[in-house]
């Protein structure tokens, strides 16, 4: 079954926010390879998402959320937090670096919690 990849828009600015930083802060090249990347693995959960591991703060919610991994060759530095809606929907709730601290439901816009 193939889902359609949805951000909230918080996800998206997110995304948009943490290339910019990486551009200003670290590298152009790095931040369009980092973005670029990210943004294809994430539109990749469109197939199979149930293959990642719930997040750490799942039993936090009223839904399952699950959280992919990306980084820069082997360095992991950022996950996507997400959810799947019936019948065919994979809601990327939120974008953040993994020394950000656990997410809870108040992190999120509450019409993204129904």
């Amino acid at each position: 079954m193939s889902y359609r990849v949805v951000f909230t828009q918080k996800a998206s600015h997110q995304l948009d926010a943490i290339a910019d930083w990486w551009e200003e802060n670290r590298d152009r090249d790095q931040a369009s390879r980092w973005y670029a990347g990210f943004s294809e693995k994430i539109w990749d959960l469109a197939e199979n998402p149930e293959r990642f591991s719930l997040a750490e703060e799942n039993e936090d919610f009223p839904f399952t959320i699950r959280e992919l991994h990306y980084g820069l060759s082997s360095r992991l530095t950022h996950r996507a937090v997400f959810t799947i809606r019936e019948p065919d929907i994979v809601l990327v709730l939120i974008i953040r670096h993994l020394a950000q601290g656990r997410i809870a439901p108040e992190d999120m816009n509450p019409d993204d919690l129904r």
